[in-house]
């Protein structure tokens, strides 16, 4: 969705202006312009702003370069959390099967299983006239895609970054 502010730039041709704007903000497009950004621009007022807009297109241009560049930074930097996190799940994985604990081994397989079961049984049971809360199917139905992304999702990536490791050596 545009911001009302931008829509009369947007218009009359304006968007190095308004990019300036989402970049820098409105006081400093105001400032440098000298046009009030708060209501409908009058034909002097567009003018004006076009007039700027081309005797300072370089730098208007770089502004957007610089928003696109920040843009890619915070993507980047998502990335990087994204990945340590699946590092994370993965060493906690790891050091769940390495424990001498039964439980702590099959903690993953055993919820699962849980939940595909009850998943089955709410079927059956529906299927022979009992009614089940839809919130119930719901919440069941979201845990199990959780659950099998981690699970086999989970495991996939594991299994792919093993096989890169071993095409290193």
């Amino acid at each position: 969705m545009i911001p009302a502010l931008l829509a009369p730039l947007l218009s009359q041709g304006l968007s190095l202006i308004g990019n300036a704007v989402m970049a820098k903000g409105k006081d400093w497009v105001e400032q440098k312009t000298g046009v009030k950004l708060d209501g409908p621009l009058s034909d002097a007022d567009a003018m004006k702003l076009k007039q700027y807009e081309m005797d300072h297109e370089e730098e208007l241009l770089r502004l957007r370069i610089e928003e696109k560049k920040l843009g890619l930074d915070e993507l980047q930097a998502f990335a990087t959390a994204i990945q340590n996190e699946n590092n994370n799940v993965s060493d906690r994985w790891k050091a769940d099967m390495a424990s001498d604990s039964w439980l702590s081994k099959n903690v993953r397989p055993g919820t699962l299983v849980y939940i595909l079961t009850a998943y089955l049984l709410f079927a059956l049971l529906d299927g022979y006239g009992y009614k089940i809360s839809e919130t119930y199917i719901t919440l069941l139905g979201q845990w199990g895609l959780i659950v099998m992304t981690a699970y086999f999702g989970g495991r996939t990536v594991e299994k792919v970054m093993e096989m890169r490791k071993g095409g290193d050596k």
